[in-house]
């Protein structure tokens, strides 16, 4: 099994292509820098991942990433290892992107990221109709209940609600 998940801040901002042929497909490159949890004086602060994404979640970040902002990427890794010009062997690797999902409120970010939370091909997330807060996508629906008055962050649940729960 070959399955990463990072959490990070992008370098820079994407730099996105789109490939030559009858069907132009969308390749973005990118970096994030994922700080360490633990380290030893002395030890760098944080690692840099190189990522590359396809297709729709290319034009996804095309459209919606600027550096700065915190995402988390889930994809594979994969080795890019080359012999430089000196003869040398060079090993690297890449995270290939299978789905972004952002990290952060739209607000925390500067008030740039997207109005949705993920985009993730098939596997969830947006299907890349350009539905989303935004976009029209989200009509509303319930509302959730108004915080307690004690500003704990937590709604009030009321009582009695878990006797219409079906499995019980």
């Amino acid at each position: 099994m070959n399955k990463v998940i990072l959490m990070g801040r992008l370098t820079r901002d994407p730099e996105v292509r789109y490939s030559q042929g009858a069907t132009q497909t969308a390749v973005a490159r990118f970096s994030i820098a994922v700080d360490r949890r633990f380290k030893r004086e002395g030890d760098p602060e944080a690692d840099f991942f190189n990522c590359t994404a396809f297709g729709k979640q290319a034009e996804f970040v095309e459209r919606y990433l600027h550096k700065g902002i915190k995402i988390v990427v889930c994809g594979r890794v994969q080795n890019d290892n080359y012999t430089n010009k000196e003869g040398q062997m060079v090993y690297s690797v890449r995270i290939m992107v299978d789905e972004i999902e952002f990290a952060e409120s739209k607000n925390a970010s500067g008030g740039n990221a997207y109005g949705g939370n993920s985009y993730g091909g098939n596997a969830g997330g947006f299907s890349g109709n350009g539905g989303g807060f935004n976009n029209g996508g989200y009509q509303g629906g319930s509302s959730a209940p108004a915080p307690s008055g004690a500003g704990d962050g937590f709604m009030n649940i009321p009582d009695g609600i878990d006797e219409e729960l079906p499995f019980n």
